[in-house]
């Protein structure tokens, strides 16, 4: 889920990790061959898919399709120059994002529902995608960023080997819900640089009521721990302060404690560290199926959010950004 043009405040002036003259990680790979044997394999499991904690078991190369609807080739909505990520990511120039369509998830008050729900878009081959991500490179982009990508990491990982053979060379920034297998997230080893997952909820059954996820807690804590293996709990950043290496771990804010917002964060201190950065959002609104509903039909008060803020500051998180509680609608 993207910041969606709300303003960002830094939780802490820490300059955080440096790093100087870091590659992004998968042209080690590419060089080595891995890049490809990767996404063969991750190419053979859409004959039944299992990419998600879905595991619908469809042969999308048949033309098949599960949950997602997603089929055998990647469909984007847009492609360009987004500059209201968090600071790091975003940059001077601006993050490189594209814009999958569909959507693991169904949640009532998505944002960008015309394209995760309605799967608004096109359908594009490895090639035109490759193309995608040299083009942004092109345009000064500081990273790619993969934004709901889960149900097309095996285009993704075929597509990225096209683009690193021709010149790719800036970072990757996997852009996701956090409702992922640990198996999917083994392919991307390596490959991804920066991690900016969701940590939507505390509670199974508030999650799937509002977003039809089976079983996020287990499986998003599961993969935050992944993650966090691959590229650190922290955020490396060059010497311009822009993102090379590490994870930004988001949570929206939503009406009436929803998103069991405290016990989210307690369990990333204890289980992560209180280093992690959190970009803690308070930019929800009600849309799509939300509007009319007697729980998320109105948008938060200053009052939940600050009880959010006040769980992020006593529990200790020292990184991360906050949104300012006067851009509430």
């Amino acid at each position: 889920m993207c910041p969606n043009g709300k303003g960002s405040a830094n939780l802490s002036a820490k300059p955080g990790d440096k790093a100087t003259d870091v590659w992004p990680s998968y042209l080690a790979l590419a060089a080595s061959g891995e890049l490809h044997r990767r996404a063969e394999a991750a190419w053979e499991r859409l004959r039944a898919c299992d990419l998600c904690p879905r595991r619908c078991g469809v042969d999308r190369l048949s033309g098949q399709v599960g949950f997602c609807r997603a089929g055998a080739q990647a469909r984007v909505a847009s492609h360009n120059t987004h500059r209201w990520e968090e600071p790091p990511i975003s940059g001077s120039r601006g993050s490189g994002t594209i814009f999958f369509s569909y959507c693991t998830g169904r949640c009532l008050f998505c944002q960008n529902y015309p394209i995760s729900q309605l799967g608004v878009g096109e359908d594009v081959t490895n090639e035109r995608l490759a193309q995608m991500m040299l083009t942004l490179q092109r345009w000064g982009c500081h990273n790619i960023n993969l934004v709901t990508p889960t149900h097309y990491v095996p285009q993704f990982l075929a597509a990225l080997e096209m683009a690193a053979a021709r010149g790719l060379r800036i970072p990757i920034v996997y852009n996701t819900s956090g409702y992922e297998r640990v198996e999917t997230l083994r392919l991307l080893d390596g490959v991804v640089d920066i991690y900016l997952p969701d940590a939507k909820y505390a509670d199974d059954a508030i999650a799937r009521r509002l977003s039809g996820f089976v079983d996020y807690v287990a499986h998003n804590r599961a993969a935050l721990l992944e993650m966090a293996r691959q590229v650190g709990v922290t955020l490396q950043r060059d010497a311009e302060g822009i993102a090379v290496r590490g994870m930004v771990i988001r949570h929206l804010v939503l009406p009436n404690g929803l998103a069991g917002t405290e016990e989210v964060l307690r369990w990333i201190a204890e289980n992560l560290s209180t280093s992690a950065y959190i970009s803690l959002m308070s930019q929800y609104f009600p849309a799509y199926r939300a509007v009319g509903d007697p729980e998320l039909g109105r948008s938060i008060t200053f009052d939940e959010y600050d009880e959010a803020l006040d769980a992020l500051e006593r529990l200790g998180f020292e990184n991360g950004w906050r949104q300012e509680i006067d851009d509430m609608e």
